[in-house]
């Protein structure tokens, strides 16, 4: 390959095709738009060689202006530094998030970027000295992701750092130890973002507490503030740090504060400094943005004194809200919500059935309030239903698929798998056999052995009549989609504690099988999907129709489809992944499976995957299949195995995929351990929170946050 573009053929060296036909033929437009899907370290280090015409295009400022590095695993030490010594003047906009492969000496390099304005080192390793280094050259910065780990000083930051911080105004903060970091030197903050990551206990079994902090600088600046918002880990180490952060918010409440969000699993104990924040932004402030924990808002008149001006995010996840409490506390009796583009109410049981004391998690839901809810909320573009059972009432257009598909807005989803089932099942009614819940096969069409045939959608197709098919109908831009059983446990759980012993299905689940999963087929624009707990998988035919209709899917995360105990899948999700050329993410958990050739075979054929995380309770693996995968697949940079093999087994396998392919893939994250062992505490804390979050460990996506939180 030549070494610049003067050196290399002009557009007259080319071969003699029609300019039509040419890539470069294309406008000068065109071709930017191209090139800006091509990751920064290959448009500059090698597009950018090929012909003079490229050359030039591939330095334009649409193109320099923003470089994302982030999951870009084929960015290696040396060409990250080659990429900022090439365009380091021109990037005023650097994400490194999840780099974690990447040195501090190579991050360092990020100073030579003097013009940057916004810049995520998250996940990056950084010292207290190495950022102050950083921070001091960047005069222009106004946004900042960094993670404070431990051994981090704020006093080792120089003043030039300390200049830098004061005129930052966005901050986005992961902390894995007690610490303010550098909140309390950023004194124009409008924007803070804190991950609360901290681990109650040290590697060596040392207690933490909050009161490490105390003789830190703790005057955090928030008179500017207009979004706090805070997400925490498991632990109570998580919560007294996050009310030392809130101490000062309880003082006095900024006048611009306009979202307020604080994201805790299980129950956060209100305090009075915490009281009275909440009656202060009850006084004083018109939020668009609310999440507080289940704790502080059951049972509590809060939200009727709330006053919110253009909400666009509400999380109620966990709460206590009944349908009454829906209706009189947000909807408020027709309050204008068209600007409400997110809603997460998962886990909130009672929130679409009426105030009764007697009332069962299992009845049936009130369609009224649901109603009320859609109309009151036309533009919603993610919702969250999930682990709740929301059963639907017989009777015409009173079914919640029904009504949701009067939301054509919807871009993202998660539903109980018992809320789109058809109809309660009747009493004097037998069960469907299997057979007849199958997908319904096309006239004069071949059927193939051991995987049933699916239909595709269309006028010359059969239509199925199914309430979950007409919602997929009307909203044809759905991107994210969760189906996840209402009695669903992961044995990996993100925010959760683990529980081995599951409760069952529900029993309206039952009825939603292949056919139902097949109706996913309509969604042409599908990225990301997740079934979790379908009892009634049988022979994974809808599986299929997914793989060969929805070609943008670039995640995919399955658990306990089909009878537990019992893998009668894997036909159809071998056909399946044969056809899934984009798939980048696969996380698949399912007790007793087995990760034999056969299935390695199949996954070989996702040219494009690069996370793989396998988790299976008295699952076995071949560990030659593992390897020969891995040779095949030569963008996989994850790979999670936790089964029931044996410690030896997983350890032997573990080190042979390091020492073959450590080398030539420098993301190369490998983890091989037995799924039951006492020691994966202690295992799962090595592996880079980008890969735990949005990989290893279940959980659901749809509305967990605000949308455009971040860049």
């Amino acid at each position: 390959m030549a070494s610049s573009g003067e050196d290399t053929c002009d557009d007259s060296d080319t071969a003699p095709v029609a300019d039509s036909a040419h890539l470069l033929g294309f406008s000068d437009e065109i071709l930017l738009h191209i090139l800006s899907h091509v990751p920064s370290t290959d448009l500059v280090l090698n597009v950018r060689r090929t012909c003079r015409k490229l050359a030039a295009l591939c330095l334009d400022k649409s193109l320099t202006h923003t470089v994302l590095l982030q999951k870009d695993y084929e960015a290696s030490e040396d060409k990250v530094k080659r990429l900022v010594k090439e365009i380091g003047r021109d990037v005023q906009q650097l994400s490194m998030a999840g780099c974690y492969w990447l040195s501090g000496t190579t991050v360092e390099h990020v100073a030579r970027c003097r013009g940057l304005v916004r810049v995520n080192l998250s996940g990056c390793p950084l010292t207290s000295l190495r950022l102050s280094k950083v921070l001091s050259a960047l005069p222009h910065l106004r946004s900042l992701a960094i993670d404070v780990s431990p051994g981090f000083d704020a006093s080792q930051l120089s003043s030039e750092c300390k200049a830098t911080l004061s005129r930052v105004r966005e901050l986005k903060q992961t902390l894995y130890t007690p610490s303010y970091g550098v909140v309390p030197c950023c004194t124009s903050l409008e924007k803070l973002l804190l991950y609360f990551e901290i681990l109650d206990r040290t590697r060596e079994g040392a207690v933490l507490s909050g009161q490490l902090m105390v003789g830190q600088s703790n005057v955090p600046h928030y008179q500017h503030l207009r979004v706090f918002y805070a997400r925490l880990a498991p632990g109570y180490i998580n919560q007294e740090v996050v009310r030392l952060y809130l101490a000062v918010l309880s003082d006095r409440t900024p006048e611009n504060l306009h979202a307020f969000l604080i994201s805790v699993p299980g129950s956060f104990a209100e305090s009075g400094a915490t009281r009275n924040l909440l009656e202060s932004m009850a006084r004083n402030v018109a939020l668009d943005a609310l999440q507080l924990p289940k704790s502080w808002l059951n049972g509590s008149a809060l939200l009727q004194h709330m006053k919110f001006s253009s909400p666009f995010y509400f999380s109620f996840s966990r709460c206590a809200l009944s349908g009454g409490h829906l209706l009189q506390r947000v909807i408020d009796g027709g309050r204008d919500l068209q600007s409400l583009a997110g809603l997460n109410l998962s886990g909130c049981a009672h929130c679409l059935a009426p105030d009764c004391l007697l009332r069962k998690a299992e009845d049936d839901i009130d369609p009224a309030i649901l109603e009320a809810l859609v109309a009151a909320c036309p533009n919603l573009r993610h919702l969250n239903l999930s682990a709740a059972h929301h059963h639907s009432p017989a009777g015409p257009s009173q079914h919640l698929c029904q009504l949701l598909a009067r939301l054509p807005h919807l871009r993202s989803l998660s539903l109980p798998v018992c809320a789109v089932a058809d109809s309660p099942p009747r009493a004097d009614r037998a069960p469907i056999p299997p057979t007849m819940r199958a997908v319904p096969r096309g006239f004069g069409k071949k059927v193939r052995i051991g995987v049933q045939s699916v239909p595709f959608p269309g006028p010359a197709g059969p239509q199925p009549s199914s309430v979950f098919w007409s919602l997929l109908k009307n909203v044809p831009f759905l991107d994210r989609l969760e189906l996840i059983g209402s009695n669903f446990s992961s044995a990996m759980p993100r925010n959760e504690p683990a529980i081995r012993n599951s409760l069952p299905p529900c029993s309206r689940a039952q009825s939603v099988g292949d056919a139902e999963v097949a109706a996913i087929g309509q969604l042409a624009f599908l990225r990301h999907l997740t079934l979790a707990q379908l009892p009634s998988i049988l022979t994974g035919s809808g599986l299929v129709s997914i793989g060969l209709q929805c070609q943008q899917l670039q995640s995919l995360s399955l658990a306990h489809l089909g009878l537990m105990g019992k893998v009668v899948y894997m036909s159809g999700l071998s056909d399946m992944l044969k056809h899934c050329k984009r798939l980048k993410d696969l996380r698949l958990e399912q007790p007793y499976f087995s990760a034999n050739a056969q299935f390695f075979q199949a996954l070989s054929q996702c040219s494009a995957l690069q996370r793989l995380c396998l988790v299976s309770r008295s699952g076995t693996l071949q560990p030659e299949a593992v390897l020969a995968f891995m040779a095949r697949c030569l963008h996989v940079v994850v790979c999670h195995l936790f089964t029931g093999e044996s410690l030896s087994t997983c350890r032997s396998l573990q080190q042979a995929l390091l020492r073959s392919f450590q080398a030539e893939r420098p993301a190369l994250n490998v983890v091989v351990f037995p799924l039951l062992h006492e020691g994966l505490t202690d295992v799962i804390r090595d592996v880079p929170m980008v890969h735990l979050d949005e990989v290893t460990l279940f959980k659901s996506r749809v509305a967990e946050e605000p949308p455009n939180l971040w860049w």
